[in-house]
């Protein structure tokens, strides 16, 4: 799978200073892991623990799991050394912070022939979102909601009104150059309602799954992503009808009540491609 195909229903942090983290990451049923050498290592730390990430993913055993290095700034004293060193690194993607440019990308493109995703976290970056995603080696966004909601002085909010311009802008942002985009963290790890109320609203916007900051939020975020049985199945018999239609000479079909055309049949191959796609993460 390249990383246009593959799932990114969970996509967890992890510091990459921490032996231990670094290790039980690789029993974890996760999508995708962010190696962090940024917020989550202290400065003091931040040059060994290059060396700590370096062999832990030399060493192997994330399996198909994409493995993404969020370095530091680039207008920091570690991040080009960070760069240089995660270019060596056996990882898939280079994380950039704090992107409020395109021209952000291209000095780390510079250090790097990795693909590159964008931490989506100020209110410059979504003003900036198109001509971010636009970046010909930019993959992927990801949303820094904690620093999004400490620069935009808003509230919290169970139904994320103070955020939904900003999310909006980087989904629009997404889908247009074909990115990779998912949503940021939920903090209160405890809260199982809560998370499975913001990973269904970010499903239902058109994320593609959910940054995670603990092991125990895993599962809610991969059923929460993941096409549903029934879903799956009214794909299928969407597909079955529209192709009984066609060779009938027919340019629609009706299922359950409901007009199927063309982009109807688009969707539903997208559903079933997305979860063939889970199932082979889980072999």
């Amino acid at each position: 799978m390249d990383l246009q195909t593959r799932p990114f229903r969970s996509v967890l942090y992890i510091p990459g200073s921490k032996d231990r983290a670094l290790d039980k990451a690789r029993s974890l049923p996760v999508d995708a892991i962010i190696f962090d050498l940024e917020d989550a290592v202290s400065p003091g730390e931040k040059p060994a623990a290059r060396e700590t990430l370096a062999e832990a993913l030399a060493s192997g055993g994330y399996g198909n799991r994409t493995r993404i290095v969020r370095i530091n700034g680039l207008d920091t004293e570690w991040g080009e050394a960070d760069a240089r060193a995660a270019e060596a690194m056996d990882c898939d993607v280079l994380l950039l912070p704090k992107v409020e440019s395109p021209e952000q990308l291209d000095a780390l493109a510079k250090l790097t022939t990795k693909p590159l995703w964008a931490m989506m976290e100020t209110p410059r970056g979504m003003l900036n979102a198109a001509a971010i995603g636009a970046h010909p080696q930019l993959c992927g966004m990801v949303m820094g909601t904690n620093d999004l909601a400490k620069e935009l002085s808003t509230r919290f909010r169970a139904d994320r009104l103070p955020m939904i311009t900003s999310l909006s802008l980087c989904l629009l942002a997404a889908k247009a150059t074909g990115c990779v985009i998912v949503d940021g963290v939920y903090n209160a790890f405890k809260d199982e309602g809560g998370l499975k109320a913001e990973c269904d609203q970010g499903r239902d916007m058109g994320f593609d799954g959910k940054t995670l900051i603990h092991p125990a939020q895993v599962d809610i975020a991969n059923a929460a992503f993941a096409p549903s049985e029934a879903e799956i199945d009214t794909a299928k018999r969407q597909i079955a009808a529209f192709e009984d239609a066609e060779a009938a000479g027919q340019g629609v079909a009706v299922v359950d009540g409901k007009i199927v055309e063309n982009l109807h049949v688009v969707t539903a191959r997208s559903i079933l491609a997305k979860a063939d796609a889970i199932a082979e993460m889980a072999r």
